[in-house]
């Protein structure tokens, strides 16, 4: 498999190339890589070009060099695809990926073929009551830790904080990251929906655990053109837990 590296306003990215056919790009989820797609790419490489970067600040790529929201990571994978001369081409989000894809096609719609979102990110959930303890913990940690003699005391408190309550994506991630993640949760994607032109796949693990079920039917009502796949027995993962039929599924979608 090919690996290579470009420069993108001064962020330098790894991306994977692989295999041979119409361009398919694939874009991780939060805390994920190309790493974690390649049995999928194995499978998919004899009918299809896929390109698979690491996402600014994850894997082997660089992290922005300012808070990046959705808006950012949608004009990187602008001209990402753009230096690689990918004029018009299929496209696959995964969770946090799938935020950046429906950002992106609702501003470039007719660069896409086809839209796959993989157990998407996006649709902002009311908060549950263990979530209402955890915000209000967290207002009174700010509050504790705002005099300056105790600020610098802060992030270590808030990491440790965070791996308490198990959210360790927001403790694994660096300081700038940590900001990122915080203003792409903040935006909701739920009236970009109607807005996608492409006809588009929804593949959801029904026992996900991140992100409900029910939030694929939302997405199936809000976007015209669009069908479900539930995967039987998966939880938030479906590239990692059953990559064989989810590649047989994205196969057929895009052949079809």
């Amino acid at each position: 498999m090919e690996e290579n590296e470009i420069v993108i306003n001064e962020i330098k990215v790894n991306y994977k190339i692989e295999g041979t056919g119409e361009p398919l790009v694939i874009l991780h989820g939060w805390g994920g890589s190309s790493n974690s797609w390649l049995k999928v790419i194995e499978k998919l490489k004899k009918d299809f070009k896929i390109v698979c970067p690491d996402l600014p600040g994850f894997g082997k790529s660089e992290p922005p060099k300012s808070i990046w929201g959705l808006k950012e990571y949608a004009n990187w994978l602008k001209e990402f695809v753009e230096k690689l001369k990918l004029e018009k081409f299929f496209l696959l989000g995964h969770s946090f990926g799938g935020r950046i894809a429906i950002k992106f096609s609702t501003f470039w719609p007719e660069k896409i073929k086809k839209l796959i979102l993989c157990n998407s990110a996006g649709i902002k959930q009311k908060k549950n009551f263990k979530e209402k303890i955890i915000f209000s913990l967290a207002l009174l940690g700010n509050a504790i830790f705002s005099p300056k003699i105790l600020q610098r005391f802060k992030d270590k408190a808030q990491n440790l904080f965070y791996l308490f309550i198990r959210n360790l994506d927001y403790a694994k991630a660096n300081k700038t990251m940590k900001e990122v993640m915080k203003k792409v949760i903040e935006e909701d994607i739920l009236p970009h929906l109607p807005l996608l032109k492409a006809e588009t796949l929804i593949v959801w693990g029904e026992k996900d655990n991140i992100l409900p079920l029910d939030h694929a039917f939302i997405f199936r009502e809000k976007i015209p053109n669009s069908e479900i796949k539930i995967l039987p027995k998966t939880f938030h993962s479906p590239h990692l837990e059953n990559p064989e039929v989810l590649a047989q599924i994205i196969s057929q979608f895009l052949k079809r």
